[in-house]
């Protein structure tokens, strides 16, 4: 029976189909502490994993991941935080800050910053976004833009160790391999002469 990701209106379901678009499944964590953690970033009231609860990579960053082994797995500690909650359950309780609350903020802090100066001011050049190599014009956008780019570096970085260390155990392998089928004199000489 195919297992369904436990979060708020996610219709993705463990099949075959969605393995194939890379989507992954996720079971909750043993630690009570950050199983209730997960279960507070999901939302919904009165619910409680069990064992065989799971979420889909569709709730966790890209950062979130290691994608170093064959296995996709969630590094240790990660809470879920990418969620597509319906207007109720956005709302925060008084006094409480998110994430993207306070982008929320900033880039309406920043926006009506930018609206009082082009008021005052003489018109600038706005920036062209023909070019996808432009800076963002937020730092914050930017900072998430570089932390993006410096996980997908370090994600190519362990898989090219371990592609060099794959290859050099095949090597081993190889090599000897064919020294066994030279002692047993079972190799043909046209691989004699390779070897």
């Amino acid at each position: 029976m195919p297992e369904h990701c436990a979060a708020f209106s996610c219709s993705n379901r463990r099949t075959i189909a969605s393995r194939g678009r890379g989507i992954t499944f996720h079971k909750f964590p043993k630690d009570k502490d950050v199983r209730k953690k997960w279960e507070v970033a999901l939302k919904r009231e009165g619910f409680h994993a069990s064992d065989t609860s799971v979420l889909c990579s569709h709730h966790f960053k890209e950062g979130d991941f290691d994608r170093t082994g064959q296995t996709v797995r969630l590094r240790d500690g990660v809470i879920p935080s990418v969620f597509s909650f319906p207007v109720h359950l956005q709302r925060l309780e008084k006094g409480r800050v998110t994430s993207t609350s306070r982008r929320a903020e900033e880039s309406l802090s920043m926006a009506s910053q930018d609206s009082q100066e082009m008021a005052t001011s003489s018109p600038q050049p706005q920036p062209n976004d023909d070019h996808g190599y432009a800076l963002p014009a937020s730092p914050t956008a930017l900072k998430t833009r570089l932390n993006e780019a410096l996980a997908r570096v370090e994600r190519l970085e362990r898989e090219k160790k371990n592609s060099i260390a794959r290859e050099k155990r095949a090597k081993t392998a190889v090599k000897s391999l064919l020294g066994d089928l030279r002692e047993k004199d079972l190799i043909n000489e046209e691989l004699k002469r390779e070897a």
